[in-house]
């Protein structure tokens, strides 16, 4: 078959054409009218002179000597394929503004790289032509070379030219932090054209095609041009390498765990933040958002951001699940849930639950109901052993709260009849589930299969939270009235050990009732004497 000829890079960012300052009145490019950027030739002869050289101390990172060791693993599962696995693209929050940056999962995990600087990239894992190499595949990162002071597009791109985007490293610079080899971009064509084809000698090529949907319709083309031209079997393809790349995520090599510990003791610093701002929340109209603030200022400082919406839900709010509207007045008389966590710039993030009561002790009614979450959570805990299921630690976490419910004569069934799965109606009160993993992605490793993820054992490295809660809205009939409008979640992160779970958020950051109340008494003092 002769050599289809190779796809285009595509074009990522609208830029001005060449102009002086005049704006251009077609509607695709009148969105830069705004910019008037010079383009005389005066102007570009006067930036090509008087430029420093930025001094750059580049050093390999820490992922690196790990992530040999992912894409070796990777490549077992795909001997003689080429595997593209793409950055992504900054995402459009509106007209010509995005929202931060922050690379696609996969690429990050068998990158190593966190930060904004490489948006755009691949990272392409070459299968080698024998295993004498001592690898299956060998990885090149396809990179849009530096814009700086020496191209025209370091003032002229919006999207890598330095003059606006700030410096960034180069293909050297990438190649050392990496240990990988480093091409420029405009070779990915080329590259991902070469040997295809379904006959003799010829190979796959697989994507991870929710990444960067433009490099996914590239390497469509390439394959359809090549004989794999059954989009179906394609994108079967595609996702059983999203699904095993997920599965890989779920033991956490040292290096994970450790920047897991360090968005754990960022995370308890946003906490401490949290409960030195109360006294201002309470009875502010905004107040919900003035603790989240609180919050999110210290994920900004000490990590690279949150590592999802923090959810701040006072009083009735509580009892909904995912509320991330924070519009909400916290008084004094409620209980406050607080779901967050700091991810740090590794993008590894924590995720914590707490709940308060605002006064700052619990009232008899919260104690009971705050210790029989608590409980539940024990009982999970305790059924998280090498071994055991993800589904173990759920069914005891839902005993325990059954129990409780039954126990206050709100469960309308005897407790082993609720527990069976025809049964159920404790669930009214806790309709999500208790554990999740956590890593990269604060629900990690979603493309796993059921039976790779809920039904599998536990095993060291695994590391994952246990949730229990119980949620009584205010419009629930079936309940006492004084139950209503009160939600309460506790949550934590937990690393399996070969010795069985290990609390990894617990020793720092206080969840027993009366270690709860202490804490918020010594935020109060040290706040009130500042």
């Amino acid at each position: 078959m002769a050599e289809a000829s190779a796809p285009q890079v595509p074009t990522r960012h609208a830029e001005v054409k060449n102009q002086d300052i005049q704006g251009s009145d077609d509607i695709t490019e009148r969105v830069n009218n705004r910019s008037l950027r010079p383009d005389s030739p005066a102007f570009r002869e006067f930036m090509k002179q008087g430029w420093a050289e930025e001094s750059s101390d580049t050093q390999p990172m820490e992922s690196s000597k790990f992530t040999p060791a992912r894409i070796e693993a990777l490549g077992a599962k795909f001997p003689g394929e080429r595997l593209v696995i793409p950055a992504g693209v900054a995402k459009v929050r509106n007209n010509d503004c995005d929202y931060p940056y922050r690379p696609d999962t996969t690429f990050a995990y068998y990158t190593g790289l966190g930060q904004d600087f490489e948006a755009g990239a691949v990272l392409v894992l070459e299968p080698n032509d024998s295993a004498d190499s001592g690898a299956t595949h060998t990885p090149v990162l396809y990179l849009h070379p530096r814009a700086d002071h020496t191209t025209r597009d370091y003032y002229r791109s919006a999207a890598y030219g330095e003059y606006w985007v700030g410096p960034r490293p180069g293909l050297d610079e990438f190649a050392t932090m990496t240990g990988f080899e480093t091409r420029d971009i405009s070779l990915l064509p080329d590259a991902l054209s070469k040997d295809v084809g379904s006959g003799k000698g010829g190979l796959r090529v697989r994507v991870v095609k929710e990444a960067d949907p433009e490099i996914t319709q590239m390497v469509e083309t390439v394959r359809e041009q090549n004989g794999f031209d059954d989009p179906a079997s394609n994108n079967t393809d595609d996702d059983l390498l999203h699904e095993v790349a997920a599965t890989a995520r779920m033991i956490k090599d040292s290096y994970e765990v450790g920047e897991m510990r360090k968005a754990i003791a960022a995370t308890h610093d946003g906490f401490d933040s949290i409960l030195s701002a109360l006294p201002s929340a309470v009875d502010n109209e905004h107040g919900e958002r003035v603790l989240e603030g609180a919050f999110n200022s210290i994920a900004r400082q000490e990590g690279n951001d949150v590592g999802y919406g923090t959810i701040v839900a006072s009083g009735p709010h509580a009892p909904t699940l995912h509320w991330m509207r924070n519009t909400g007045v916290v008084r004094q008389k409620d209980m406050l849930l607080i779901d967050a966590g700091v991810e740090v710039n590794s993008l590894y993030t924590a995720d914590i639950t707490r709940t308060f009561p605002v006064s700052g002790h619990f009232s008899a009614l919260q104690r009971r109901l705050y210790e029989a979450v608590y409980r539940a959570q024990q009982a999970g805990f305790a059924a998280a052993q090498p071994g055991r299921t993800y589904s173990d630690i759920h069914h005891a976490c839902m005993r325990s709260l059954a129990e409780s419910l039954h126990e206050w004569g709100i469960l309308p069934v005897p407790v082993e009849e609720s527990l069976k799965p025809e049964g159920q109606q404790h669930r009214r009160w806790h309709a999500c589930g208790v554990a999740h993993h956590l890593g990269i992605d604060v629900h990690d490793c979603a493309e796993a299969r059921y039976e790779s993820y809920q039904d599998a054992k536990l095993t060291p490295g695994m590391l994952f939270t246990i949730e229990p809660g119980l949620y009584f809205r205010e419009n629930d009939l079936l309940i006492p009235p004084e139950y209503r409008g009160i939600g309460i979640r506790i949550e934590d992160d937990v690393l399996m050990t070969e010795n069985g779970p290990e609390w990894l958020s617990k020793p720092l950051i206080p969840s027993a009732p009366d270690e709860v109340e202490q804490w918020m008494a010594d935020r109060a003092a040290s706040a009130a004497a500042k």
